[in-house]
């Protein structure tokens, strides 16, 4: 089972060939329990103002890439305006 590091270093190398599973992982980790978790959808609360979800979706055990890239934006924001390292 790859680490969360290890993870987000694919996802930048390859937004499209993440494993939802993965992508999940990573989201669990810096954002906690999903708000919402139905079906194929998961709902993460980000602790900023604005635009405070992240929404990842299973589509045949794969991340979609553009969510891929929101995971990674939203981690790059977490590390410059909260301090919390990837």
């Amino acid at each position: 089972m790859p680490k969360i590091g290890e993870i987000i270093s694919n996802m930048k190398q390859n937004s499209k060939g993440i494993r939802f599973s993965d992508l999940r992982k990573v989201c669990d980790h810096f954002f906690g329990e999903p708000r919402k978790s139905a079906s194929s959808h998961r709902v993460y609360k980000t602790p900023w103002q604005g635009d405070p979800r992240i929404n990842i979706q299973n589509y045949k055990g794969k991340a979609k890439a553009y969510q891929v890239k929101q995971v990674l934006l939203a981690l790059e924001k977490l590390e410059v305006n909260h301090g919390i390292k990837k």
